[in-house]
Parts: C-alpha cells; structure tokens; sequence
C-alpha cells in the first residue's frame, strides 16, 4: 500500500508541475468590450470556475486515499497548486485565443450590426415589406456588396492621385504661362532695340555723305596749297 501511495503521489506531482504551455504572442490594447463580449467573458470564466470546481479535495482525496490519510495536509497543497495552475493555463489560453481571434472587436462589430438592423427595422416601419434574405439575392448584387468597400477606397486613393496630378499640372500651368509673359517682355525689349539701331543707322547714313563732303574739300584744299 505504501508503494501504490508513493506511486500515486509522484503521478499527483507530475499532475502538478504539467508541460510547459506556449509562449503567448505580444499583447496589445484591447477594445473596450461590449454586452455580447462581456457576456461571453462571463461564460467562459463560469465554464472555467465549474470545471476547476469539480477537482474539490473531496474529489481530489477519494483518487488519493492512501495519501489522504497519511499526509492529508500535503495533499491538501498539491491539490490547490493542481487547481490555481490549470486556472492560470486555461486562463492563458483564453487570452491567446481571444486576442489572436480578435473576438472582442468582432463581438464589438456585431453588436454594431445588430443595433444598426434594429435602427433600419424601426425606422422602416411596421408594415414595411422585409427585405430579401442574404442567401436569396443574385450573385451580382451580392459580389457587387463584396467589392463596394474594395471599390470606394480604390477610388478615393484614384481621386486623391488625381487631385495631386490635377494641382501639379495646374502649377505647371501657371509657370509655362509666366515663362510666356517673360519671353514676350524680352521680346519686345528687344524689338525697341533693333529699331534704335535701325534709326541711329539712318542717321549715321545722312551724316557719312555730308562729312564725306567735307573730307573731300578739306583734302583739295590742302592740295592745292
């Protein structure tokens, strides 16, 4: 008896200490949680405390009886460490599970969806005709719902791009315009100055044939002497 004792208490220790669970992935910010997500938080800690209820030391001694009445208060303890430990696991695991599945904010989503059901139904009106079940719509209007939001974020970035293009090719616009102006000023500038030299050399033309003259009478004169 005492090696079937010894026997079932070493199982209770390797009971106790158990395998190491996984490692939990990083936690983040949860959302805020709703009534069905609360509720659901309510179950599962319900479920949780009456399944660790049914590893009561009453439970727990009936396994172990030859321990139970040669050590009860060392049973007693492998009993609670066995019980807060498989809490804390199962516990573990729910947050894992809770967080990968992100099921706060889904439950958050549907809690959204029904209260903007209730909102339309009521708005509708009692004697409203229902509208047409999910399952019974045609394919087009069900794959056209599907890509709606697809759709409108593709165009609001293809508008974005387009106001970009539209204000650079508008900038565009304004310094080619500004170029235009600058050329035609330098245009004309120097227009005004081709008929400045044209007048000087209609000038300098009636001038050359009178100091030609004077040149040539200077020149007589001095060969006469």
């Amino acid at each position: 008896m005492a090696a079937v004792g010894g026997g079932q208490e070493a199982t209770a220790s390797q009971h106790q200490q158990g395998p190491a669970s996984p490692p939990l992935p990083a936690r983040h910010t949860p959302s805020t949680p709703g009534p069905r997500a609360s509720r659901f938080q309510q179950v599962l800690d319900s479920s949780l405390s009456h399944t660790l209820g049914k590893i009561s030391w009453d439970n727990f001694a009936a396994c172990y009886p030859t321990i139970a009445a040669q050590s009860p208060a060392v049973l007693r303890a492998v009993q609670k460490q066995m019980v807060d430990r498989l809490g804390a696991l199962c516990k573990k695991e729910f947050d894992s599970v809770l967080q990968s599945r992100n099921v706060v904010a889904k439950l958050n989503e549907l809690e959204s969806l029904v209260s903007e059901a209730e909102r339309r139904r009521d708005d509708a009106g009692v004697g409203a005709e229902a509208p047409v079940p999910p399952h019974m719509l045609p394919p087009d209007q069900i794959l056209a719902a599907h890509l709606a939001p697809h759709l409108a974020q593709q165009q609001s970035q293809l508008n974005a791009k387009l106001q970009t293009v539209q204000a650079h090719n508008a900038k565009l616009f304004s310094d080619i315009q500004k170029q235009r102006r600058e050329m035609q000023s330098l245009m004309a500038l120097l227009q005004k100055v081709f008929e400045d030299i044209d007048g000087a050399n209609d000038q300098i033309d009636d001038v050359a044939d009178d100091l030609a003259k004077e040149t040539r009478t200077v020149e007589a004169e001095m060969a006469e002497s």
